[in-house]
Order: structure tokens, then sequence, then C-alpha cells
């Protein structure tokens, strides 16, 4: 399957719009102006003008525009056969990205020194995002526990997901063998793609992580893994603002890493506080005080620094 865009000048809509009116459809994906769908291509009409051909035949009906209104600027990259020379490409997401039906990840607990790290991955289509948008999906960071909860049960039953959480104890027993927090990561964001990837049963158009390294770095991480997910691969910082999937997955991240919070309070007998600050070293300093450092080693990420400043405080 492959995909066109083309750029048509304001007049040239309607003419589009009346040619393929016997198979227009009533769904419309957001900011779009109409959609129709023949059998062997879907052609979705923006407001920008901006009109995208999916399908068997999208190059065949793109070109039928490219004689008097436009040129077309098609890209024939098969949603099954990814684009091969990755090497030259700059990761960057095309512009159109929020158009296209993609697998995003991020991750959370990475800055807490309590709690497990937790990666998600998400996959989101155009079907997908009027519901989305109406539930309020955003950014994770910027709403509430509460919300995060409540949201996350009303997304996980319809998307398709993989979310890994890496516990405490084997977060260390890696940390301790040489994996700094941006290989787990990287490892964690390639494996949730992949797992998502394997549970979709027709095409797609890419992947996009929310970008923690670069580029470069990322693969240079993910060197000694057999399988490296390296084509149609997209990196953002502040991902979610360019696609819902990643919305999704920071989400469902922080839903799970909430849930693994409560666990652990119940576990240890104490509320364990999110983040990395002073009210951290203080509850660390009571569980090293009360329960010993290696009750404190099954909750904590223990290679960050609260833990010398806890153990300060516990010696008093």
């Amino acid at each position: 399957m492959s995909q066109a865009v083309i750029k048509l000048q304001a007049k040239a809509i309607p003419k589009l719009q009346a040619y393929y009116k016997t198979y227009l459809v009533d769904k419309l994906p957001p900011g779009a102006l109409f959609r129709a769908e023949t059998g062997s291509c879907a052609i979705t009409a923006y407001q920008s003008g901006k009109v995208l051909f999916q399908g068997k035949t999208a190059e065949q009906e793109a070109k039928k525009w490219n004689k008097s209104e436009q040129t077309p600027k098609t890209t024939p990259t098969s949603r099954v056969k990814m684009r091969p020379n990755v090497e030259h490409h700059n990761y960057a997401p095309p512009r159109h990205i929020a158009e296209l039906a993609i697998i995003g990840s991020d991750e959370v607990g990475t800055g807490d020194y309590f709690g497990p790290l937790v990666v998600a991955a998400v996959y989101t289509d155009q079907k997908d995002m009027d519901r989305l948008r109406q539930l309020g999906v955003r950014d994770s960071k910027a709403l509430t526990d509460e919300r995060i909860k409540a949201l996350a049960e009303q997304i996980l039953p319809n998307v398709t997901s993989s979310v890994l959480v890496l516990p405490n104890e084997k977060y260390n027993a890696l940390q301790s063998a040489g994996y700094n927090q941006n290989k787990l990561k990287a490892v964690m964001h390639n494996q949730a793609l992949l797992n998502v990837q394997s549970k979709l049963d027709h095409p797609f158009d890419g992947f996009l992580i929310d970008q923690f390294t670069t580029p470069s770095n990322y693969f240079k991480l993910l060197a000694d893994r057999k399988t490296v997910i390296k084509e149609h691969i997209y990196f953002k910082t502040k991902g979610e603002s360019v696609h819902l999937s990643v919305a999704c997955a920071s989400i469902i991240a922080r839903q799970r890493f909430l849930s693994e919070m409560d666990r652990l309070s119940t576990q240890c007998g104490q509320l364990l506080p999110k983040g990395a600050g002073p009210h951290v070293d203080a509850i660390a300093a009571q569980i090293i005080t009360t329960q010993g450092i290696d009750a404190l080693k099954k909750l904590t990420k223990f290679h960050f620094g609260n833990t010398e400043k806890a153990l300060k405080l516990a010696r008093g």
C-alpha cells in the first residue's frame, strides 16, 4: 500500500470533491474538507489545500491531478516495506505526520527516585483522532493524577498498546552492569514499538518516539540488539504535540507508573512521593531507619544522588 500527498489550489478543491462525489463518506478527520473512499484508494482533502491519497492506487489517483492543478509530491512509500535508505534520513517527522497512522512511544519515571521506569507505545490512526480529542487527550504532564487515571481507562480499550515496566530491582541490577538510563530507555522504547507492531494486522505509516537523546545515539545504544526498528522511525521532543499516539502513550505510561507507586507504597507501608527533591530524601531516610538499606533498593533508582542524602539523614 502506498500514499501520495499533493497540494491543490483552492479553486481545484471543489473539482476534486465533485469528481469523487459518489465515494464521499461522512466521518472526517480533524481539519478535513471531505474524504472519499473508492475501495482501492482513500482521498482526504484538508483545509490547507493538501490532499492525501492512501491505498493501492494512490499514485495513479494523484497523477490525475498532476496535469493541470498542481505538481504532486508523491511518496510511494509502502506502509509494509519501509524506507531503505534510513542512514540518510534526518528522523524529523514529516509536516503532515498528524494525519498519519503512527505507533508512538513515551516514557515515565526517569526523574523519580521512587518507582519503576515505564515505557508505553500506542497505535492511533485517523479513525481514532476525533474521539481521543473529545476525551481531552494531551501530554500527561499537563494533567492531574486523577485525570490521568480516568483518561487511561477510557483510552486503553480503544487503542492497540504495549506497556513495559522495569521494576526497581532489575533497573538497579542493569544499571550496575553498565546500562545507563538512556540505554534502558532505548531498549524499552524499541521493544514497546515492536510489540505494538506485532499486534497490528494492517499496514501503517511509521513510528514516533518522544525524543530523549539524539537519533544517532539512540541507534548506537541499540547496537547490541537483534531486532531494531530503523525504517520510518521519527524522533521529536514534545512528541505529544505532533501526534496523539505519543500523547496517549504518555497518559498510559503515567497511569501505570502511578499504579506501581501505589503498589510499592502498600508494600513498604509508606506513602512514596514522586520526584527527587528533599521531601524524597526524608522518606528514604525513614525507610533506611525502619526497614534497612536493602528495602530501599527494592523501591528506588538506587544510583540517584538521593541515596547518599538519605544515608546522611538516617545517620543523624
